[in-house]
């Protein structure tokens, strides 16, 4: 089968955790939106007056006859069928709360920057985000972080990997999470750093993986940016 992803084309957003998984299990995919006239087929696919079950925003996926929205449910739905999330019920479980609990983090990010209203340009809400980002900074990239290298120091299999011994979906999303954090906020992110040093091993496993380190190497690779969640703003950075 090949997959289509729908995400918007010129921003890695939500759509690069699920990227990140399509890569690491060498899946036959096409980035819908990023081919010629992607972004229509993907406005008519939303929008679509005739589907029972429309997406609400991307990230989609569309699997054969199946259409999978929301980042952390396609990531449940990709980590049963290619071997990133356990195989017993209470694993695949706790991966998935896992994920959602890094899609708060996500959204935190996201808001350092955008407090009061998604509508409104970065520069109308600059005292507020300010505000926001100190607090940000200060207290939960520590909260969030803190919270995995435990998750890290008790997993019963060892610290390599989130859950169990071998590498899952949360894995590669805890790794874009510390990749977007270190480029929107270098200066914190230093000084947390050496807290986190199993959040950082971790890190620097999943770049080394060969299809990921080919991935991140590559034009399907689309650079941080000001458009995207994690946005490099120097006064947010403390």
């Amino acid at each position: 089968m090949r997959y289509e992803l729908y995400y918007w084309p010129s921003i890695q957003g939500r759509g690069e955790f699920v990227r990140l998984a399509l890569e690491e299990a060498a899946a036959d995919y096409v980035d819908v939106a990023r081919e010629n006239g992607g972004v229509n087929r993907m406005m008519r696919l939303m929008e679509s007056a005739t589907a029972a079950r429309p997406p609400f925003a991307p990230p989609f996926l569309k699997a054969g006859r199946l259409v999978i929205g929301q980042t952390a449910s396609i990531l449940l739905f990709l980590g049963s069928r290619h071997g990133l999330a356990p195989k017993d019920e209470a694993g695949r479980l706790w991966t998935h709360q896992l994920q959602l609990t890094l899609a708060d983090l996500v959204v935190e990010a996201h808001d350092t920057h955008h407090p009061i209203a998604a509508g409104l340009y970065y520069e109308d809400q600059k005292p507020a985000a300010r505000r926001r980002a100190e607090d940000f900074r200060r207290h939960r990239i520590a909260k969030f972080l803190g919270y995995f290298e435990r998750v890290l120091e008790r997993n019963p299999r060892g610290d390599r990997w989130l859950v169990g011994a071998r590498l899952t979906y949360a894995d590669l999303s805890l790794f874009q999470v510390v990749e977007g954090l270190s480029y929107a906020f270098p200066r914190a992110m230093q000084r947390q750093a050496k807290r986190y040093p199993k959040v950082v091993a971790l890190h620097d496993r999943v770049a080394s993986r060969p299809h990921i380190k080919a991935y991140l190497a590559s034009a399907r690779r689309i650079p941080f940016n000001e458009d995207g969640i994690f946005r490099h703003y120097p006064d947010l950075d403390g």
